[in-house]
């Protein structure tokens, strides 16, 4: 009777070659996550927009006052979207957060990296959910000004909060 000793698991080159494969076929792969992640992230922010605009419009609906949307800084409105925006009750009416305002909702910062850009420095809706001021777009770009991934929402005079269908850059007009 013959004694065969099989050896049992994997040889030196075996494990080389498929640690060669594995990382070329990352390689590959890695590209499309990162447009991938764009593309999620641009979505998930503009919906994060688009919503948060529209429960200001129904608070000043429901509350019967003018609701204010703007990035605070030291208490004042300011244009750097990209740092986050506060929906507050603005009692004074002065797009600034006084003692008396109440905060309604506060969106964090955004990534570091995009853009988010709003040609004012505030959204204000009436108690009748008209918008103060003229129309507006939002406009997010993930990564660059010119992602082919950006993104757009339109609030016009009505109050009416959409997004817009039309290619969107951040370029400033």
């Amino acid at each position: 009777m013959t004694n065969f000793n099989r050896v049992k698991g994997f040889g030196l080159i075996e494990v080389i070659v498929v640690t060669l494969i594995v990382m070329l076929m990352s390689l590959i792969a890695i590209p499309s996550f990162k447009s991938v992640n764009e593309q999620v992230r641009a979505k998930s922010n503009i919906i994060t927009i688009q919503q948060s605009m529209q429960f200001a419009r129904n608070m000043a609906i429901n509350y019967g006052r003018r609701v204010t949307v703007c990035n605070l800084e030291d208490n004042n409105c300011t244009k750097q979207w990209h740092k986050g925006y506060t929906v507050f009750l603005d009692g004074s009416q002065k797009n600034e957060l006084s003692a008396d305002d109440v905060i309604l909702l506060q969106i964090p910062s955004f990534n570091a990296n995009d853009t988010v850009y709003y040609n004012r420095t505030s959204v204000r809706f009436q108690p009748d959910g008209l918008a103060s001021g003229t129309n507006g777009t939002f406009r997010y770009c993930p990564n660059s000004i010119d992602s082919p991934y950006s993104k757009a929402v339109i609030i016009n005079q009505s109050g009416r909060v959409r997004f817009s269908k039309k290619k969107v850059t951040c370029k400033k007009r």
